[in-house]
Order: structure tokens, then sequence, then C-alpha cells
């Protein structure tokens, strides 16, 4: 499977991803993938998945919600706002990323509208659990967690803040939840589990930077893996004092019709860019301030 095409992989984690609403995740997928990698493909075989995966380029680039008028840089910029100039982390995985929206999240929108100094960590397919995403690491290069990940970064950068995305893989990889730990130390923390892996993050960025932390979740879907895991992320901000931008339990937020959804979302977890744009980045943006400004 190591010797795949970067097309290849960009087409079975489309297979994957595009998969996860209908709850099909990984190993049909990995199986099909690592079968046809060792058997090799023929000229006409080959040509017909480049075929498939230029399809599904075009369906998501033509996506209503990824029209241009919704590109980061043709948003109103807020010059006065009070994050401009602020060096924040984003780290994460595809919501992030911004899978289904060409590359381009709320981390863009955030550098375009604000001027925030954005440093992107975000890797499609990863885990806040510190163990090695199979699916990632043969499709996106990096199998590594988000703790894993963290830790590479420049020790010496002046952060003000990380933003931290709750992961919908740790949910539908459903990988232990854990326990809050009784210590406050690094070495305390059972970092292979949800729990301890968000307490390392939020230990190691301020003894790293001595910066803030934010959690945020996605918007509403049915799980309930990550209904817990939003649970437990209150649970440690009483322990932690960090900042949550809650778009999984507010329901007036979640209140909207079928057509509006549908523009914002091309599946239930990633978002187009409308749904950056006009959906999740202006409670993103007034939450975070608000934060930051206490």
């Amino acid at each position: 499977m190591f010797f795949l095409t970067k097309s290849l992989r960009k087409f079975f984690s489309d297979e994957i991803y595009w998969n996860q609403k209908n709850k099909r995740y990984t190993m049909n997928h990995l199986i099909r993938g690592i079968a046809l990698g060792a058997a090799g493909l023929g000229a006409a075989s080959y040509a017909g998945i480049r075929a498939f995966i230029a399809a599904g380029e075009k369906k998501r680039r033509e996506a209503p919600g990824n029209a241009d008028q919704y590109k980061p840089e043709k948003q109103e910029k807020h010059p006065d706002s009070p994050l401009n100039g602020k060096t924040i982390i984003f780290l994460g995985s595809s919501v992030t990323y911004g899978a289904a929206s060409g590359a381009e999240s709320f981390v863009e929108l955030f550098e375009a509208v604000d001027g925030v100094n954005a440093v992107k960590e975000a890797v499609s397919g990863t885990t806040l659990a510190d163990q090695i995403s199979v699916p990632a690491m043969l499709f996106f290069g990096s199998g590594d967690s988000y703790v894993k990940r963290m830790k590479k970064l420049d020790r010496n950068m002046k952060a003000d803040c990380l933003v931290c995305q709750l992961s919908t893989n740790d949910a539908t990889m459903k990988k232990p939840l854990g326990v809050i730990s009784e210590g406050d130390d690094l070495s305390s923390f059972d970092a292979k589990t949800v729990t301890g892996a968000m307490e390392t993050i939020v230990r190691y960025a301020k003894d790293t930077w001595n910066c803030p932390v934010v959690f945020y979740t996605g918007s509403y879907y049915e799980s309930a893996e990550y209904a817990a895991m939003v649970k437990r992320l209150y649970e440690l901000q009483e322990k932690w004092n960090i900042g949550i931008i809650d778009m999984y339990t507010d329901e007036a937020f979640n209140t909207i019709d079928k057509e509006t959804y549908d523009l914002y979302m091309y599946d239930p977890i990633h978002p187009t860019k409308a749904g950056y744009t006009k959906w999740w980045f202006p409670k993103m943006e007034k939450d975070l301030t608000e934060f930051l400004s206490e």
C-alpha cells in the first residue's frame, strides 16, 4: 500500500470520508486499497480510477456551498478586530483542514477577516488520542496524533492561543474516553485516551507557550461517542479553565432549515466554504474574541 500514488491515496481517502455519514468507515476501503496496491493496476484500471477521482473533485468543487463568493478573501475584513496580529495555533484534523472545502476552513477566515497570524497544524484522519492512525498515514502522509504533531511545533514561537478541534475521528474510531487525572503534570495523563490527550495538550501549551487553550466542537450530528466527548470537555473546563466554542449542544445555533443546512454542510461532519463563512465562523470569531478578552 505504501507504493500507491498520491492520486490513489486521495481516491481511497475520499471513499473513507464521504461515507462517514453512512457509518461505513475505513476497513473495507483499506482492504480494497491494499488489494489493489498489491496486485498492481493496469492502465485501464488506473484510468478508470483517475476518472472517478476527477468526478469526486468536480462534485465537491461545484457544490453550491463551495461557490467563489464564499472564499475567505472575498469576505468583509475586520481591521479593528481584537484578534488582529495575534498568533494562534489551530490544531486538528479534516474539519480544521477544510477537507470538503478545497483545503480552506475557518482558519483562513481568521487570517483574511481578522488579520490573525495562523499556525495551521491539521491532518485529516488523525485523532486526539495519541495513537497512530493507519488510514491517515496511508492516505495523507502522517498518522501522528494531535499530541505528537503539537510537540513538533516551534517551542519558541510567541503564541497567543491554541485552538484545538474536538476530533470527530476519535468518536468514529471509538477511541477510549479515559478518565480525568487527579494530577496536573504531563506524566499523570494517559495520552492514549481522549481525555488524557486533551489534558496533555492543555498542560503542554501552558508549559511551552504559556498560552490559553480553546477547544471547539463541530455542529450537531448524531453520535453518542461525540456527545460523551463534549460532556467531558465541560468537566475538563472546571479543572483547567479552558475555553470552549460549543457548536454541538447550542440548540439555537443548530436550528436551521434543511435547505440552508445542505448548503452549509457537505456531509454531517464537514462544512463547505459557505458553512464555514456563514455559519461556523461568526460564532467561532465571537466566542474566541470574548474568551481572549476576559
